[in-house]
């Protein structure tokens, strides 16, 4: 039997990751790599519905994060063209206002080395407070917005976007220059590299 490539069997080691034994619904890290993949998605954590489904971004904000990538499903599934790496991979639980936040075993654990076979790689998608202040630690004192509002400074290899989430359609509507001015820069660019 031929041996496993090193970025197979670190998948294979997340998906059986069980380092956080407190979690409300169990573990199950749930995320989406191949050394091939050439967009990167990084985002927050698992909701409820992906947790239960087994499949990341398969809910309204998934159907508008492909909208404004312009892609259909099977390219966005399609782990050899697109990675999505939560920054913490099982669903953390509910607070007051919404779900937790990633857990800190996670990254820690795992991203370095994930981040390191993704060596095809030409733009990263980054969402959320979390993502920022991992991948884009200068960002860490700005507020989201701030940072999305800057995107050209880390443009053509990073994109900073608010969650696609339904729950930010007021920030969407207030910010009308993001979807105007932002995303047919952010399709062109991926049509391009997919």
């Amino acid at each position: 039997m031929p041996r496993k490539s090193t970025a197979s069997t670190l998948l294979e080691d997340v998906r059986a990751c069980t380092i956080c034994t407190d979690l409300p619904l169990g573990p199950r890290p749930i995320l989406q790599v191949s050394p091939t993949a050439k967009l990167l998605i990084v985002g927050q954590a698992p909701g409820q519905i992906t947790h239960r489904k087994g499949i990341p971004f398969d809910d309204p904000s998934g159907n508008r994060l492909r909208d404004w990538l312009g892609v259909d499903r099977d390219t966005f599934y399609d782990a050899s063209k697109m990675a999505i790496l939560p920054m913490g991979f099982c669903f953390p639980g509910t607070g007051k206002g919404g779900d937790l936040p990633p857990r800190v075993e996670c990254a820690p654990a795992w991203r370095d080395s994930i981040l390191e076979t993704l060596q095809s790689v030409e733009l990263t998608l980054i969402i959320g407070r979390y993502a920022i202040d991992w991948h884009l630690p200068d960002y860490s004192g700005h507020t989201v917005t701030s940072a999305v509002q800057n995107w050209t400074k880390v443009w053509p290899e990073k994109l900073i976007l608010p969650h696609p989430s339904p729950r930010n359609n007021r920030w969407l509507k207030s910010n009308r220059w993001f979807e105007d001015d932002v995303i047919p820069v952010l399709q062109k660019r991926v049509k391009q590299i997919l």
